[in-house]
């Protein structure tokens, strides 16, 4: 066990010093302004500090102050400090990488109340001083040694908001394609269309009750100038309108607002006037995780219930062209089980070890497949080496391929609800990409949602003859 210990007034001499050694992160400077409310450009915009002359952000002064008050605190004079009084001025900016030596100096004493003065001065690693001044405390009469307490873990993520701007700003360059909403009669899927079409995502169509869809954007203060509505009398009506348009090629994608999932794919699959390609229609999260270093791709969560292992593999097929789409070279697919062997009493582990095989013969390609894997073992290296398993897919997946659409909706969900991810939700496979998400799910993942839709559309257009 770790403790710290005080000096008592009668303990310290004048000339006495103590010293603390420190080097500066972006973290250090992001988790200052947090707790401080300090957002000054110079200090969190790294365009704004180098436009001021700056090579990068600069630490707040204060940061310096933070580790006088650390040395006075903990170590000199330590537990039962108050502090008094503090005066520093800062002689030069302190950059991320710079390295601090704080030396705290005992000036003078005062007996009569224990009052003790000490020159504080930092200097950085080439020697030149950035802070210097005086503190005024009063010292601890009695020896204290107290066991070290344990602090909470911080933790600094990008904010939800943030993190939807990634995904959106995978469309930077790309024309705003054309996109059938689908009887969006509710606030949050008109607001997701209104928003696409306002970061110049999609020219929507919204196609459902007139009268409801203009009622709901009056209620909410949306602006539908410009936006043509075709006016169908409910739901299933918009569903088949909607999948008309998109084979007639007026639309060059669709999504769903607030009707069922099962209305819509019931047009988008129809044998003689749906969507359906050579390829079975699959859908895919993609999922930006806080807690995991890349997207995270998670299929089949919605479409497919309980597929077949000829299924597995165009669902498979189908999230890796998408990673092609998004950049991902070559995805590594992850195909999960509750265990890592393969036993004939859990299909998911010999559909797992066929799937495999699939890929070494070219029946899917363009991927890094492995399988049977946990979960713990398909997104931790850590846990992946526990088991010993070696493999160039576990611990560092990019696909996540589920048993089943129980296994994956509650994943998916669980990740979105437990641990802060940010999801999209798009359908493949058909003649064109489909937004599918959630009837409870926000404009901003609705958003999210039309973006990747949109890369889709525009890859699909430039590989068209």
């Amino acid at each position: 066990m770790e403790y710290i210990e005080n000096l008592t007034f009668d303990e310290i001499e004048v000339g006495q010093t103590a010293t603390l050694v420190r080097t500066l992160r972006h973290e250090d400077i992001q988790m200052f302004a947090v707790l401080s409310g300090d957002l000054n450009p110079t200090h969190v915009d790294p365009a704004y500090a180098k436009s001021a002359g700056f090579r990068d952000v600069v630490g707040h002064g204060m940061w310096g102050g933070i580790l006088v008050s650390n040395v006075l605190g903990t170590e000199f004079p330590g537990p039962g400090t108050v502090y008094v009084s503090q005066t520093f001025s800062f002689e030069r900016p302190v950059r991320v990488g710079d390295t601090l030596t704080v030396t705290v100096t005992c000036r003078r004493k005062f007996e009569h109340n224990r009052h003790i003065v000490f020159d504080c001065r930092a200097a950085n690693q080439l020697g030149e001083v950035v802070l210097a001044g005086v503190a005024e405390v009063l010292a601890p009469a009695e020896k204290i040694r107290l066991p070290k307490m344990q602090l909470p873990e911080l933790a600094l993520r990008e904010t939800k908001a943030a993190r939807f701007e990634h995904l959106i700003r995978i469309t930077e360059g790309l024309p705003a394609i054309p996109m059938a909403v689908v009887h969006p009669c509710d606030r949050e899927s008109l607001r997701g269309a209104v928003l696409a079409r306002d970061r110049d995502i999609i020219i929507p169509t919204l196609v459902g009750p007139e009268a409801r869809i203009r009622a709901v954007a009056e209620e909410a203060g949306l602006d539908l100038a410009g936006i043509p509505v075709v006016d169908t009398p409910h739901s299933h009506a918009a569903a088949e309108v909607a999948v008309a348009l998109a084979r007639e090629g007026k639309v060059a994608a669709l999504m769903k607002g607030s009707l069922h999932t099962d209305e819509l794919m019931g047009e988008v699959v129809a044998s003689a006037t749906g969507l359906r390609t050579d390829r079975r229609i699959s859908h895919v999260f993609l999922m930006d995780v806080p807690t995991y270093p890349r997207l995270l791709f998670i299929t089949d969560a919605a479409v497919n219930i309980v597929p077949d292992l000829a299924t597995k593999a165009d669902i498979a097929q189908n999230a890796i062209d998408l990673a092609h789409t998004l950049g991902i070279a070559e995805p590594k697919v992850a195909i999960l089980a509750a265990v890592e062997t393969v036993t004939p009493k859990m299909q998911a582990t010999v559909d797992a070890a066929c799937l495999c095989k699939m890929a070494d013969r070219g029946q899917i390609r363009g991927g890094l497949l492995d399988g049977p894997l946990a979960f713990d073992n398909a997104v931790s290296v850590a846990a992946a080496r526990t088991k010993g398993i070696r493999s160039v897919v576990a611990g560092q997946a990019d696909i996540l391929l589920v048993p089943d659409i129980e296994a994956g909706n509650m994943l998916a969900k669980q990740l979105e609800h437990l641990a802060e991810a940010v999801s999209a939700g798009i359908v493949l496979g058909a003649r064109v990409p489909i937004v599918l998400t959630s009837r409870a799910d926000s404009a901003e993942t609705r958003t999210a949602s039309t973006a990747v839709a949109a890369v889709m559309a525009c890859r699909k257009a430039a590989k068209a003859p």
